[in-house]
């Protein structure tokens, strides 16, 4: 919704301003079809000559991720924290041998199923079962361990961002690509230069329409889309620094409510439970662990 406000905003201005001051829309409008399929074509065909095709699938779904904000909600955010509860609390209770079953088959797992919003996101699941399996097989140097996290989420994270590199990518160049639309447009004229002053006027009007719409596209469409997915990205990469934070923190010997505490200060503050809601949240984890069969 703010999106669509957003745009609004910028089009009724851009354009109610124009018409306002004065401005003849009939010379926008008769050139900017022609204008848009040279910009826009020209835009898109050198997006994907310059991407690789998974690149560019997933900058397509990116754009419709920028429009629908990010996917983590409050109730994510503290579902989560009381995920990690429940997993780093089993193996602490049964070691190895009890928390293994949830970590080979997350989808089948009591404790993974009762957080389905979390079982979808795949990464984020195969990241938590891959090191607490690490751990399940003595890799517990909580420095080696909180390293090799790291460089797992900054690699994802790398790979995450790369459709909103092309998006921006494509942004910087659409004022050049306005030019060139706008240079042939001049050319045109240019080869009707023995017409009257009002059509060759006219001619240059629409010329420069190009330009105009290069210079729109690129920091008022493209590039805030870009921007948009960039934060959106950010954002959904805060789950596995939290889930870095718990599982180190139990590894360095924290007992495994103290573990979640320090993690649900990773939390945005934005999304973040109060202390008193994970408290609550953990009692009840507590008594579904207790509930399950040994």
């Amino acid at each position: 919704m703010i999106n669509a406000i957003g745009f609004i905003v910028i089009f009724g201005c851009v354009f109610g301003s124009f018409i306002l001051a004065g401005g003849n829309m009939e010379i926008v409008l008769h050139a900017l079809p022609h204008e848009m399929m040279a910009i826009a074509g020209a835009a898109i065909g050198a997006f994907v000559v310059g991407n690789s095709l998974p690149t560019v699938k997933k900058a397509g779904r990116g754009i419709v991720q920028a429009f629908k904000g990010a996917r983590w909600k409050d109730d994510d955010y503290r579902d989560l924290l009381t995920l990690l509860f429940a997993l780093l609390a089993t193996f602490k209770k049964g070691g190895a041998t009890a928390i293994e079953k949830h970590l080979d088959d997350p989808a089948e797992s009591p404790i993974f199923s009762r957080y389905p919003r979390i079982l979808a996101d795949h990464h984020l699941v195969e990241f938590v079962c891959d090191y607490l399996r690490m751990m399940t097989v003595n890799f517990e140097d909580p420095h080696q361990l909180a390293e090799a996290m790291e460089s797992d989420i900054e690699r994802h994270h790398h790979e995450e961002l790369a459709p909103q590199h092309a998006l921006q990518v494509m942004a910087d160049g659409l004022p050049a690509i306005g030019i060139v639309a706008a240079v042939l447009g001049v050319i045109k004229t240019m080869g009707s230069i023995d017409q009257p002053t009002e059509i060759l006027g006219a001619m240059i009007g629409g010329a420069l329409v190009g330009t105009f719409l290069g210079v729109l596209l690129s920091y008022c469409v493209v590039g805030p889309i870009a921007s948009k997915l960039l934060g959106v990205v950010e954002a959904d990469s805060g789950p596995f620094h939290i889930a870095k934070t718990a599982i180190v923190a139990y590894a360095q010997g924290v007992p495994t409510q103290v573990a979640v505490e320090i993690a649900r200060r990773m939390t945005p503050s934005l999304h973040a439970p109060t202390f008193q809601q994970l408290e609550s949240a953990l009692d009840e984890a507590k008594d579904e662990l207790n509930a399950l069969p040994a």
